[in-house]
């Protein structure tokens, strides 16, 4: 793996910052603008994260859509406009490898909740399996979340994280975010404007733009 596709300690520590500043305000416009902004761009993580649902309830869905989201914007911070939209196939193919690396693990179901992950899975991004891990055992142990609930979000959460790291680094490349691509050349405000007219764009079809 690239160094540049490896979330920064620092990007970690501010995303908590600011998620920490936004909870405290009370900043229901706010939140719903992060709210709309996530589904508008990462439909297939709100998906999955609502996997949990049918089975688990609402608070276990709430958990894993808020642990989804914090996975989203340690990415987001770093890599901005550049971070690919998830897919099901790549969340799917994430979620493969995941399985195959923690049925590596001897005794991973005697292990606390927090530390239910595998070295090949932490290595790849290292800054946020460890906040991860604080923040799961913070919230069992301050019973903000109970061990059923985590001991099911905990899986999805790293599927998430690894499924922004394949399309990152391009292992398994999400859908592109970028701007959008013309067919033609921009056309300048003192070009002449392609409409045929003899006329400076911005003195014809520009003044409408």
């Amino acid at each position: 793996m690239g160094s540049e596709a490896v979330i920064s300690k620092a990007d970690v520590e501010a995303t908590i910052a600011s998620f920490t500043k936004l909870d405290a305000s009370g900043d229901k416009r706010a939140m719903n603008k992060l709210a709309r902004r996530l589904g508008k761009e990462q439909p297939a993580l709100l998906q999955f994260a609502a996997a949990t649902r049918p089975e688990h309830g609402e608070t276990t869905w709430e958990a894993a859509v808020f642990y989804g989201t914090l996975v989203w914007a340690m990415f987001d911070r770093a890599r901005g406009k550049r971070l690919p939209r998830l897919t099901e196939t790549n969340i799917a193919a994430a979620g493969t490898l995941v399985d195959e690396e923690l049925g590596k693990v001897e005794g991973l179901a005697e292990r606390p909740i927090h530390e239910r992950t595998a070295a090949a899975l932490e290595e790849g991004q290292p800054h946020i399996y460890a906040k991860l891990k604080e923040l799961i055992e913070e919230d069992v142990r301050e019973a903000a979340m109970t061990s059923e609930c985590a001991s099911v979000i905990f899986r999805p959460t790293q599927v998430i994280v690894e499924a922004f790291d394949a399309a990152v680094e391009g292992r398994r490349p999400g859908e592109h975010m970028g701007p959008v691509v013309r067919e033609q050349p921009k056309v300048g405000r003192n070009d002449p404007c392609p409409c045929g007219s003899g006329h400076k764009f911005k003195k014809c079809h520009g003044l409408a733009a």
